[in-house]
């Protein structure tokens, strides 16, 4: 018999995992988590658990200081910003995108997050469902800026040398931001700070600009890290990958060890199931360095063409996150889950395999989103699966928080991990009866969407 998904000891992971402390590319804590995911895999009756090598470039941090005309402040450096070990000493201008000189300066940048109200994204979905109807008038806080992760390109254009991003417009007080993530070395150094240090800095400046100093003393060495592979023999020759990765920013329990815990479930369910059984061989893979683009996936892409190119249909699995509500300066988790995106790929019986689970689990507040909706490819780490031509279901959200050190456990959204895994499990058994070359025949050429599908049913 099978045995059910079973939330307490999803949660029992994630804790385990969280509890290792940060989680970044290479530090002592995230190739624990590749040990120990590896060790737990082989337990699960799956006698072919590998842990491939992924060399990343991580970031280093020794020493940092910001002062404003002598006085320390807090703050966070700017990951992959430039080191300057003996400091950068000059007067700190506010800038806003090109409409002031900022020559040999400290830039003080204002960065607010976006919001993204869902009525849009349901106009842009191949299928929306939204049983309770909240998604028409929900506005959604991203964890970025306009600019994303060039968030300090416009300052170093402009020809500052040095950059303080100050974190005015984020709804919380936090200068724990850990953008950005994809391992391009800036030519300047720069900081984080919170609203409450911004404002406390903008007094200082109010007559005039203020005497700034900014040590960062950081390296990018290249760490010897690994993804976690496990395979099953199953009913056809070709392949599904359920993937995730177990890096973090911080010891982040939504942004990814809530991942890891919805794929080992998967591992661990179909581990149960006789290989004919099995829709086809599977692939369950936890992947390396997405806090250093992605690394690992595109390692992975690169080194198993003989899979990548055999691939029915790739699901990544991401972030089961509530929602959080703002009190004062605090973020206190609601019982609501953030809206749920998925990625899937414009093809008409996976998407029909989406909807149909989604709606068989009651996963309401879900968006059905081309992969390219935001741009070239989904914002998952199993992105580069999408250019590389393999057909693709990735579950994600987005919260506010995703990249802050209160990505705390109680942000886990543990209503929706059963429900989430049996509906990754019904598309996969879905497709026992589809190719890898004729999903990729199936690809609605030209972007066109089908007509969106929007069930609202108001309360």
């Amino acid at each position: 018999m099978t045995p059910p998904f079973e939330a307490a000891e999803m949660m029992d992971w994630v804790a385990r995992i969280v509890d290792r402390g940060i989680r970044r590319p290479g530090t002592a804590a995230d190739l624990w988590t590749e040990q120990w995911a590896a060790k737990l895999l082989s337990s699960f009756g799956i006698d072919d658990v590998r842990l491939e090598p992924v060399p990343v470039t991580a970031w280093q941090v020794d020493a940092h200081h910001l002062s404003v005309d002598g006085v320390t402040l807090p703050h966070l450096p700017v990951p992959y910003s430039g080191s300057a070990p003996e400091g950068v000493t000059a007067p700190i201008v506010p800038f806003a995108d090109g409409t002031n000189d900022v020559r040999g300066a400290i830039a003080l940048v204002e960065i607010d997050f976006t919001r993204l109200p869902q009525a849009w994204l349901a106009t842009q979905a191949t299928a929306t469902f939204d049983p309770e109807g909240g998604f028409a008038d929900h506005v959604q806080t991203l964890p970025f800026s306009r600019h994303l992760q060039l968030v300090m390109e416009p300052a170093i254009a402009a020809g500052a040398v040095g950059f303080i991003g100050a974190l005015s417009g984020v709804p919380w007080d936090t200068h724990d931001y850990f953008v950005p993530y994809d391992a391009v070395r800036r030519p300047i150094p720069g900081t984080w700070i919170s609203r409450s240090t911004a404002s406390r800095l903008t007094r200082a400046l109010a007559d005039g600009p203020g005497l700034g100093r900014l040590v960062l003393d950081a390296s990018t060495p290249v760490v010897d890290t690994h993804n976690v592979v496990a395979t099953l023999e199953g009913a056809s020759e070709e392949w599904v990958i359920v993937a995730s990765h177990h890096d973090g920013p911080w010891a982040s329990a939504v942004e990814d060890a809530v991942g890891v815990a919805l794929v080992l479930a998967q591992a661990q369910r179909w581990a149960s199931v006789p290989a004919a059984g099995r829709p086809h061989n599977m692939c369950f893979l936890l992947t390396s360095g997405h806090m250093a683009h992605a690394a690992g996936t595109r390692a992975f892409i690169t080194d198993h063409p003989e899979i990548v190119e055999r691939t029915v249909v790739q699901l990544h699995l991401e972030h089961a996150a509530r929602e959080c509500r703002v009190d004062g300066d605090v973020l206190v988790p609601t019982d609501d889950p953030e809206p749920r995106w998925w990625f899937t790929s414009r093809i008409d019986a996976l998407e029909d395999a989406v909807l149909d689970a989604l709606r068989q689990q009651d996963l309401g507040r879900s968006h059905i989103l081309p992969p390219d909706v935001f741009g070239d490819m989904p914002s998952t780490d199993g992105a580069f699966f999408h250019p590389a031509g393999v057909p693709l279901v990735h579950f994600l959200t987005a919260p506010m928080y995703l990249f802050d050190s209160c990505d705390t456990i109680d942000k886990v959204h543990e209503a929706s991990l059963e429900p989430l895994s049996r509906a990754v499990a019904s598309i996969l058994d879905r497709s026992r009866t589809w190719s890898a070359a004729g999903m990729r025949a199936a690809v609605r050429q030209g972007g066109a969407p089908r007509a969106a599908t929007i069930e609202v049913v108001p309360a």
